[in-house]
């Protein structure tokens, strides 16, 4: 005879997804600390000191990092201007007795794109990076420059918070009812939950770095803002099941 099923089989999927889950919500709040807990306290700080910072005397020695701002002149012997995907715009630049650096940039303009092999320019380094390139009345600030963007990161570790929040509470369903876990499922509504914390922790992000309000805007909209939208989705997606009739 051939060997009777015991019935396990089929529950022990969604027991592994829902474990799964859980240990990415895990992740996800550890991303979500690491932003608020470390890179928001530091980004703002080295913004503040790097404001604060007072131009080098004249005659103090030159040294490889310095804590003053040291205007430099520089030679360019390279520069890529790659707008495609992927796009990197750097420039190659020298100056002895310390600074030979590749130095990146968010975009192309307005210096970098004028830049020539040979051409001599100015450059403003703190704690041994460029910050900043100028050419006659042009200036540019170079990627390692502080910049006061904390809305932008604010938003990055709101979006990992509500990742952390979503992977819980499907994995949490899914070890609870692993035969009986809709419509906590990827599709529709975790791909629809996912996609709208996606656009609105982005547009949060932008609408609060326009005009400099405060970054803790962001989470404190933001998290409201997903509850009501996961309550209504939800609501919709139940309402669909429950008109599909049973088998």
């Amino acid at each position: 005879m051939p060997p009777t099923r015991t019935g396990r089989g089929p529950s022990r999927r969604p027991l592994l997804m829902g474990a799964s889950l859980i240990t990415a919500s895990l992740i996800s709040a550890l991303a979500c600390y690491a932003v608020f807990a470390v890179w928001l306290p530091y980004d703002a700080e080295r913004y503040r000191e790097y404001m604060a910072a007072e131009q080098c005397p004249d005659r103090a020695a030159t040294q490889r990092a310095e804590d003053c701002l040291r205007t430099v002149s520089f030679t360019v012997t390279d520069t890529e201007l790659d707008g495609g995907r992927g796009s990197r715009y750097r420039a190659t630049l020298y100056a002895a007795p310390f600074w030979n650096h590749v130095v990146p940039f968010g975009d192309p303009g307005p210096v970098l794109e004028q830049l020539r092999p040979g051409e001599r320019i100015t450059g403003t380094v703190w704690r041994g990076a460029i910050m900043t390139i100028a050419k006659g009345d042009s200036r540019q600030n170079t990627s390692d420059a502080p910049r006061d963007e904390a809305q932008m990161t604010a938003a990055i570790g709101t979006f990992a918070g509500l990742l952390s929040v979503l992977a819980l509470g499907f994995g949490a369903v899914r070890l609870a009812r692993p035969r009986d876990h809709e419509p906590f499922t990827w599709y529709p509504y975790g791909k629809w939950l996912l996609i709208t914390m996606g656009i609105v922790c982005t547009a949060a992000g932008f609408l609060t770095l326009w005009p400099g309000w405060p970054w803790w805007l962001v989470p404190t909209v933001v998290v409201p803002a997903m509850a009501y939208v996961a309550w209504q989705l939800y609501r919709h997606f139940r309402q669909r099941l429950s008109a599909v009739p049973a088998p």
